[in-house]
């Protein structure tokens, strides 16, 4: 008798086709935790060597640590924790801060030669590709900061042509209050062409009408403004060791018109508010340009040896303003040993300049402005070291004479001719801006330019 055959039954549990995602599941987990480890293991390397600092997560650093919103008051705080020099991390980028005056004038004056570097800042890099006088490295920077010192002094930089540009347009400026007719107006736009026309009559030896249609386009589309500028140079595209190339230039002249135009236009703006809110340093600064200059004279600047009340109201600006709170980023050009400390070569540095500006032993009560800071006790002018809105060493601003220039004859011109008149109460002037990350932007104000 034939019988079917006895199937054969599987020992265990039935087999089961793996499932595909959980399978990539699984490898995406384990590639996590590598990275994690990995990340782990080489931040704790790092920092070993670099000075203390709040411990960093994986991947983001100490991203979620930092307040963007007012970066100087975290940067501060960390400070009272970890000392005058500690590191953070931005993702996984290492960045060493440095507070205080002490730290940043042995950095950049004493050992200048290694901190004269450009730290890597993505946003900066994206716009100007390492090219210009600012965010450049290296060989390239030294040529195109050679090159710009140069250029800036043969157009008259630190001579009586550059004053008598700054002179001209002082006047055009008050030409423009004058149309208020004494009405409250936003000083935001004519603040900002003033210094874009001096840089103008420097670049293009012309200025022009605060009207003109071609100025207008200029002012918001500067990169058409440099193709003017290509022909110099057109000698230098077959020398493989130069610099100046077209981008490089053009972006030199981006670097001019806005270090020269909106660092210099903001603190004017500044500057007319807190005199708006201190009717006090109002009255002094015209006592003195009225006892000294006179109303009709065109100020020049052989008059501030003579109005030291003035001249510590400008400087007294600056520093209570604290336009570049956290500078712009330095890095190592080498290792270094800095003070119990070992710097590898790349490591970004951050001097940040608020703490020195704002520096309680050097100001008393820094966090007030009063122009008796930059005073002595008989009145007369008081230098101060820690005054430095414009950085110091290698990297420091190339345009500091210019801007001081500006700023003490715009001033002066304007207090000359105007009083300012708030709208509203005094008393109830803020100087609050919604944002204190890389720069200070004032905040938007009316006032009233009365004939003075």
């Amino acid at each position: 008798m034939v019988t079917d055959p006895v199937p054969l039954r599987a020992v265990g549990p039935p087999f089961r086709a793996m499932d595909p995602w959980g399978f990539t599941t699984t490898a995406l987990l384990a590639c996590v935790l590598f990275l994690f480890f990995v990340s782990l293991w080489n931040q704790g390397f790092k920092r070993r060597k670099l000075p203390p600092g709040p411990t960093p997560l994986p991947f983001i650093g100490n991203i979620l640590q930092l307040d963007f919103k007012n970066l100087t008051a975290t940067f501060s705080q960390l400070a009272e924790k970890y000392g005058p020099i500690y590191t953070l991390y931005f993702g996984t980028q290492p960045v060493v801060v440095l507070h205080g005056y002490n730290v940043t004038k042995e950095a950049l004056i004493d050992q200048g030669d290694v901190f004269m570097e450009r730290g890597d800042v993505p946003i900066f890099d994206d716009f100007s590709k390492g090219k210009g006088v600012i965010f450049s490295h290296g060989e390239r920077w030294k040529q195109i900061r050679r090159f710009s010192l140069m250029t800036l002094r043969n157009f008259g930089m630190g001579k009586r042509t550059i004053e008598e540009r700054v002179q001209e347009e002082a006047q055009c400026l008050v030409e423009e209050l004058r149309k208020t007719k004494g009405q409250p107006t936003d000083p935001t736009f004519i603040l900002g062409c003033a210094p874009c026309n001096v840089i103008c009559s420097i670049l293009f030896r012309d200025r022009f009408k605060y009207n003109d249609a071609k100025f207008l386009h200029l002012m918001g589309l500067l990169n058409e403004i440099f193709q003017l500028l290509s022909k110099p140079w057109s000698q230098e595209k077959d020398n493989p060791h130069s610099e100046f190339d077209l981008e490089n230039l053009k972006m030199t002249g981006v670097d001019l018109f806005g270090a020269g135009t909106e660092t210099t236009s903001s603190t004017l703006r500044y500057g007319l508010l807190l005199i708006l809110k201190h009717p006090e340093v109002q009255a002094k600064i015209q006592e003195e340009i009225d006892r000294v200059i006179g109303p009709n004279r065109v100020p020049s600047i052989k008059d501030r040896q003579d109005m030291p009340y003035v001249d510590a109201v400008v400087h007294e600006v600056q520093r209570f303003t604290n336009l570049v709170p956290l500078n712009l980023p330095h890095a190592v050009n080498r290792d270094i040993q800095f003070q119990q400390y070992v710097l590898p070569k790349g490591t970004t540095i951050y001097p940040l300049l608020s703490p020195v500006l704002r520096d309680s032993k050097e100001f008393a009560n820094s966090e007030k402005f009063d122009p008796q800071h930059f005073l002595d006790q008989n009145g007369k002018f008081k230098k101060s070291d820690y005054f430095m809105p414009f950085s110091t060493g290698k990297r420091s601003c190339l345009g500091e004479g210019l801007a001081r220039m500006e700023l003490f004859l715009f001033f002066t011109t304007i207090l000359q001719n105007f009083t300012l008149k708030p709208v509203g109460d005094p008393n109830e002037i803020s100087m609050k801006t919604s944002h204190t990350g890389f720069t200070n932007i004032p905040p938007s104000y009316q006032l009233c330019f009365v004939p003075h």
